[in-house]
């Protein structure tokens, strides 16, 4: 045989060799995939931090974990542990969630078969909406040129299970904002998440102590126009 011929063979038979070893890496990093999941964002911390101290923004970083790693019921919303103090030392680098907190370390809320905690940052009066208390949500979509669309009440007479505001270094556009935990169903915990994500405005507007009145459907236009009542 040639010289040139047994090249030729040694180097199909590494074309062929190579192609194997590369099927399986991609095999195994499908069954890698499939094993932790996705990649999602959670809150990290970007140097050690010590118990009792109170979390300001620049405390915090956003690292993309696989699902599987990721804290559970963790979303990535820094103005949920902003301005809280830390009831245990993070290190650098672990996900930093209310569940590290010193107000974590109070008594749970009872949840009965259906019910969910939904987290929400909304605009709202730090001064009326507070644990115990009953909000109404009102949320305005957002139309396709990013101006505002229309505001429809979305939940009534929502229980509040947590409450604080926004400090102001951490909050976007104008106007108070409390970070609040609403007790809803799973449908309205769903709702939220995607207004979170979707709308162009969320608020909370408190209720009188007493008043489980239930207004209706409501909605008004970005003319102001009201669509029902």
């Amino acid at each position: 045989m040639s010289r040139r011929r047994r090249a030729a063979l040694l180097l199909g038979l590494a074309l062929v060799l190579g192609t194997l070893a590369a099927s399986d890496v991609a095999r195994r990093e499908a069954a890698l995939r499939d094993q932790v999941g996705p990649a999602v964002e959670v809150l990290v911390a970007r140097e050690p931090l010590r118990a009792g101290r109170r979390v300001e923004p620049d405390d915090l970083a956003v690292r993309r974990l696989p699902e599987r790693f990721a804290p559970a019921g963790a979303p990535a919303v820094p103005e949920l542990v902003v301005g809280e103090r830390l009831a245990v030392a993070v290190p650098a680098g672990a996900p930093v969630g209310e569940h590290l907190l010193e107000r974590a370390a109070g008594a749970t809320p009872v949840m009965r078969r259906g019910e969910r905690a939904a987290e929400v940052v909304a605009r709202g009066s730090p001064e009326l909406i507070a644990p115990g208390g009953r909000v109404d949500v009102v949320v305005t979509s957002e139309r396709g040129d990013g101006g505002s669309g229309e505001a429809r009440l979305a939940l009534e007479d929502v229980e509040v299970l947590s409450a604080r505001p926004v400090p102001s270094s951490a909050r976007e556009g104008a106007g108070p904002q409390v970070a609040a935990t609403l007790l809803v169903t799973v449908r309205q915990a769903v709702y939220l998440a995607a207004a979170a994500s979707f709308a162009g405005d969320i608020r909370l507007l408190a209720r009188p102590p007493g008043d489980r009145r239930r207004a209706g459907v409501a909605a008004v236009g970005a003319d102001l126009t009201v669509l029902a009542d």
